[in-house]
Formats: structure tokens, C-alpha cells, sequence
């Protein structure tokens, strides 16, 4: 994989340039000082595709008393 090489200081001026393009052309950026490299700017992976969500707790219920009837006895009325 061939990284493209850019110094530090055009990266410092451009950051915010630089970071859109990475993430457009989808390719990794090597920031480099007096010609070594002291960074990698790569583009982050692609999305997941979100899954449904109409009904996606069906069947995660589930009923662990009676559900007719008073909680608590007359008396404490």
C-alpha cells in the first residue's frame, strides 16, 4: 500500500482540507518531519448499515407475575 507523504507544516495549514480529502478518496495520508514519518492519517472503515428497528425487541419480554389484579391487598387502601 504506497502512502502519500506530506510534511508537517502544509499539514498544519491545511488540516482541516486534508482531512475531508482523506476521507473522499478512502486513502491514508503519512504526515512527515524533515522527511520522516511521525504520523498516518487514515480514513475511517465504512459504516455499518443500521438494523431495523420496528420490532427489533420482539420476544425479549416476558410476564413474571399475574397481570390482572391488584398489587397490594384492601386494606392498604
Amino acid at each position: 500500500m504506497s502512502h502519500e507523504g506530506i510534511a508537517i507544516s502544509e499539514f498544519k495549514a491545511k488540516c482541516l482540507g486534508i482531512l475531508e480529502a482523506v476521507g473522499k478518496a478512502r486513502k491514508p495520508i503519512r504526515v512527515t518531519r524533515f522527511g520522516k514519518p511521525v504520523a498516518e492519517v487514515v480514513p475511517p472503515p465504512p459504516r455499518k448499515p443500521v438494523g431495523k428497528r420496528l420490532g427489533c425487541m420482539v420476544g425479549t419480554g416476558r410476564i413474571v407475575g399475574a397481570i390482572v389484579g391488584s398489587i397490594s391487598g384492601e386494606s392498604d387502601w
